[in-house]
């Protein structure tokens, strides 16, 4: 997913690069393909998708490390290869291909499967189970915020509900819950705002990312290069606002690397979002949601 336009702005020459999404390793493929001195930590949360790029990445042999993590634990695998800084950071915020279109993963409105939405299946509570506990105003705020989900408190009211009834176990009990609850024609785009809040939430994944924008500048080099893919306007709003110097950021697992301030550690490459070119989201339409942004360590 815009693959010219992340190697464009990422590839910086040789050195350590770290791909925090490792996903399904398109990404991380190319850019070791067309920076041969470059070398990639590897990180995901999913240990499934992290076989299959094991396997996609070995032909670079000892230029690739790989460990399974969240954001929150990326720290760990870095010191574990020398703490090097990196010359550049992918982190691609999308979902794989390979775990949409598994009905296991519960992650697709597309297919009927379990409602679980979990991105790593070995840790954590199902989505399933953990509505049944949840509070109602905790999943409204889940939806308005990472969703912009209409109506987000009726429909809270409605999932917690029908989930302490047991009568939420599948993704196609969801979408038809949604569909009784907002009304009107049924529309992807509903089910996709709702999924997106849902799984946001269940991964803590705006924790994790704020963590990750908190950590990011102690461990990159003088202009290193980070590039962000986003498909959501909060997910993007966070990182816009991490690189203009405007967060304040709360505890998080990640240690301090330099304390949030007026005065941005961060360049922007970007001034706007990169979006897809309309031939891309033509053979690829998952890709039409995507917000690239670029940003450089300054150097002083």
């Amino acid at each position: 997913m815009l693959l010219a336009e992340v190697l464009g702005f990422l590839r910086a020459g040789p050195g350590l690069y770290l791909d925090a999404t490792l996903g399904d390793g398109g990404h991380a493929f190319a850019l070791l393909e067309a920076e041969p001195e470059a070398r990639l930590l590897g990180t995901d949360r999913d240990a499934l998708g992290l076989a299959f790029a094991r396997e996609r990445l070995a032909r670079f042999g000892s230029r690739v490390t790989l460990a399974q993590a969240t954001f929150g634990e990326v720290r760990e695998a870095h010191l574990a290869i020398g703490a090097e800084p990196f010359t550049g950071a992918l982190m691609d915020l999308g979902l794989s291909s390979r775990q949409i279109d598994d009905p296991s993963r519960g992650m697709s409105f597309g297919a009927d499967g379990p409602l679980d939405l979990r991105f790593d299946t070995g840790s954590g509570t199902p989505l399933r189970a953990r509505l049944t506990t949840a509070g109602e105003a905790e999943i409204a705020d889940a939806l308005h915020v990472h969703g912009d989900v209409p109506r987000s408190r009726a429909l809270a009211r409605a999932i917690v509900g029908a989930a302490r009834e047991g009568r939420l176990e599948r993704t196609s009990e969801l979408c038809a819950l949604i569909d009784r609850v907002l009304g009107g024609r049924p529309h992807p785009r509903r089910y996709a705002q709702v999924f997106q809040a849902l799984r946001t939430w269940i991964n803590d994944e705006a924790r994790d990312l704020d963590g990750m924008l908190e950590w990011l500048p102690g461990v990159m080099r003088p202009g290193g290069v980070v590039v962000t893919l986003a498909y959501h306007s909060g997910e993007d709003r966070r990182i816009k606002q991490a690189v203009r110097g405007r967060v304040t950021f709360t505890p998080r697992r990640l240690p301090v690397a330099i304390e949030s301030a007026a005065v941005s550690p961060w360049e922007a490459l970007t001034s706007r979002v990169v979006r897809p070119s309309e031939q891309e989201t033509a053979t690829n339409p998952r890709a039409r949601s995507a917000r690239l942004r670029a940003f450089r360590r300054k150097r002083t």
